[in-house]
């Protein structure tokens, strides 16, 4: 397959899963049909069954799609030879404003996590996106920067506070500049940190 046909597939698979993102985000999972979003991303309504043979491995994938483009955010701004205590703050403030700026993957998250969809999840989709998270909280027990708690409990709480964070900035309830990000990020270093 010529390298223009590949990226030309990758941009309607995008198209698709981006026009996914947003009818969702107006319509939930059950008022978006496959055909709603074929049209909304400019594709022949077959098409989308080249890339997806169910509405349910649409969502799955879309669970992926978020979860890594998640991931990439917060690799961005995070480099291994910051100290924990910053590369913490980046992790947090870097997640809160991912979903700042993708209201649609806000979104999409809460529906998926609160819907019969994550119960399908496997257990080695899951852990594949949690892994890093759990090993950066479970690095930072261990070298005494962060509490001796359960790491999935700890993680739970640290990124539920960033996803409210942005869901108020969003409401337009709370309008959040860097440095409220930064002295949130700081109120939740300081639950977790270690005395």
């Amino acid at each position: 397959m010529a390298r223009n046909e590949m990226a030309m597939m990758a941009e309607k698979k995008k198209a698709i899963l981006e026009s996914t993102l947003k009818l969702i985000k107006e319509n939930g999972f059950h008022g978006t049909p496959m055909s709603q979003v074929a049209k909304k991303a400019g594709v022949a309504a077959g098409t989308i069954y080249h890339y997806f043979d169910s509405k349910d491995t649409l969502i799955q994938e879309l669970y992926t799609y978020t979860q890594y483009r998640l991931l990439d955010a917060i690799k961005e701004n995070s480099r291994e030879d910051m100290d924990y205590k910053a590369r913490f703050f980046s992790h947090w403030i870097s997640r809160c404003m991912f979903y700042i700026q993708n209201p649609n993957s806000l979104f999409f998250m809460e529906q998926f996590v609160n819907s019969p969809y994550v119960q399908r999840c496997s257990k080695e989709q899951d852990e594949r996106f949690q892994k890093e998270v759990i090993q950066f909280i479970e690095s930072g027990i261990e070298n005494n920067y962060l509490r001796p708690m359960n790491p999935r409990l700890m993680r739970m709480m640290i990124y539920s506070s960033a996803l409210t964070a942005a869901k108020l900035h969003l409401s337009e309830q709370l309008t959040l500049s860097q440095a409220d990000l930064q002295q949130l990020a700081q109120m939740v270093w300081d639950g977790i940190k270690k005395d």
